[in-house]
C-alpha cells in the first residue's frame, strides 16, 4: 500500500511542535504539495517553515479565532491552489483534577480549544474550499475520550465530545469530505508530560506493546485516514495507543 498525497494541500493546526510537527513531517514525505502550519508562536513556526522549505507556509494565530481560521484555509488556497487536507491537532490541557474540584475557567479554556475550536476550523475548511472540491480532515482525539479516568475528566470530556463531533461531522458532510480522528495514548510530548515524565518506565508499561508513543506514531495514522488508501473510511475513531484499548483495556489517567 503507497500511502501518497501527491496533488494534496492543507492545513495543520497545532504544528509547532510534538504530534503536529510530526504531521507536517510525515505529510511532506508522502509527497503533499504544501501545507499552512498554525500555531500561537510565530517565531516557532517561521523556524519551522525556515528548516522544511517552500512547501510549509506559517500562519500564527489563535486557534479559537475564527478569523485565524479562515486566514489559514485562504492562505493555503492562495499558494497551493486547494485545501483539501485538514489536520485538526491543536489541543490544551490545563484542567487537571477531579471535575468537582478543578477551576471552571480552565475547564472552560479546554473545552473551548479541544472542542468548539475544531468545529470553527472545519467550518473554515468547508466554506472556503471542501464544500465545492471535496477533502479529508483528521482530529487529534485521545483515548480518555473513550473511557473515564480519574487525572483529567475535563480533557476526556472534552476528546469524548471532539470524537463525537467527527463522527456527527463525518455524517453531514458525505460523500464529498472524509471526517475521522485518531484516539492516541501516552506520547512523548510536552502537552502530556505529566502522564509520563516522572515515571517514564511504569507509563510505557501501562501500554500492552510496552512502550509509549512517539509522535510520529500517530504522524503515519493521521496520514494513512487523510490518503487515499483510507477513501471508504469516515467517522472512525482509530485508537493508536499501544494496545491500551484493544488489548489493555485501560485509559492513561
Amino acid at each position: 500500500m503507497d500511502v501518497r498525497l501527491e496533488g494534496r494541500a492543507g492545513v495543520v493546526t497545532g504544528a509547532s511542535r510534538g504530534i503536529g510537527e510530526a504531521v507536517v513531517r510525515e505529510l511532506l514525505a508522502s509527497g503533499t504539495d504544501g501545507v499552512v502550519v498554525t500555531g500561537r508562536r510565530a517565531e516557532t513556526l517561521a523556524a519551522l517553515a525556515d528548516e522544511l522549505g517552500p512547501r510549509v507556509v506559517p500562519v500564527a494565530g489563535n486557534v479559537r479565532d475564527e478569523g485565524h481560521a479562515r486566514e489559514a484555509v485562504a492562505t493555503a488556497v492562495e499558494r497551493f491552489g486547494r485545501c483539501d487536507l485538514l489536520v485538526l491537532n491543536a489541543g490544551t490541557n490545563p484542567s487537571a483534577g477531579p471535575l468537582m474540584d478543578v477551576d471552571m475557567a480552565a475547564v472552560d479554556a479546554t473545552w473551548d480549544v479541544n472542542q468548539r475550536a475544531p468545529l470553527v476550523w472545519a467550518r473554515a475548511a468547508w466554506h472556503g474550499w471542501m464544500a465545492a472540491h471535496g477533502g479529508s480532515v483528521v482530529a487529534t482525539g485521545s483515548v480518555g475520550g473513550l473511557a473515564p479516568g480519574p487525572l483529567i475528566g475535563a480533557y476526556n470530556v472534552s476528546k469524548a465530545a471532539l470524537h463525537h463531533l467527527v463522527r456527527q461531522l463525518a455524517h453531514e458532510l458525505a460523500p464529498g469530505v472524509r471526517v475521522n480522528a485518531v484516539a492516541a495514548a501516552v506520547v512523548r510530548t510536552r502537552l502530556s508530560e505529566a502522564l509520563w515524565a516522572a515515571d517514564p518506565e511504569g507509563a510505557a508499561r501501562s501500554h500492552p506493546l510496552g512502550r509509549l508513543g512517539d509522535p510520529e506514531d500517530v504522524a503515519r495514522a493521521v496520514t494513512f485516514l487523510l490518503s487515499d488508501a483510507a477513501a471508504w473510511i469516515t467517522g472512525v475513531v482509530l485508537p493508536v495507543d499501544g494496545g491500551m484499548t484493544g488489548a489493555g483495556g485501560g485509559t492513561p489517567a
